[in-house]
């Protein structure tokens, strides 16, 4: 079969991560270039040992006055001593000093939905993912701290 040019599609189990940060790239370039808006940042905030090895941490990003956490990992001997909510607690600094008015994520009920919860987030959409669990949207707003003190506008 001679050569045609067509672009030819290849499933990948485990594709290198520049052709994902590619895809990544130019969806953003083509959100700008609809809607404007350029503040899109990602946004990770690790746990590592003190050699620096990586041992749990958040990442997402941020954009258009949304956070978007896409990952939280706690290790399991850290589990239960704070660190999720230290990490949650950093998202939620930097997002606030991005400007964003709320922060999003996805999380199944075995994730600890609760934890989240105890955080401030309620669930914003449910689906049954994967067969015989739920799978929630959660999301927080995020005041100013003008309107959390009872100053904000009514």
């Amino acid at each position: 079969m001679a050569d045609d040019g067509a672009p030819v599609m290849i499933v990948e189990t485990d594709p290198d991560l520049a052709s994902f940060h590619l895809l990544e790239e130019w969806l953003y370039e083509l959100n700008v270039k609809i809607t404007g808006i350029t503040d899109g940042k990602l946004l990770s905030i690790f746990l590592r040992k003190p050699d620096g090895a990586v041992i749990g941490g958040t990442h997402g990003w941020t954009w258009a006055g949304r956070c978007y956490v896409r990952l939280l990992y706690v290790p399991p001997d850290l589990r239960g001593r704070g660190c999720g909510t230290r990490l949650m607690q950093a998202v939620e600094q930097e997002a606030r000093a991005r400007g964003c008015h709320e922060i999003v994520l996805h999380t199944h009920v075995f994730q600890a939905p609760e934890f989240y919860r105890k955080l401030g987030f309620t669930v914003s959409g449910r689906q049954e993912f994967p067969r015989g669990h739920q799978f929630f949207e959660m999301v927080k707003v995020l005041r100013s701290a003008d309107a959390s003190a009872g100053r904000g506008a009514a």
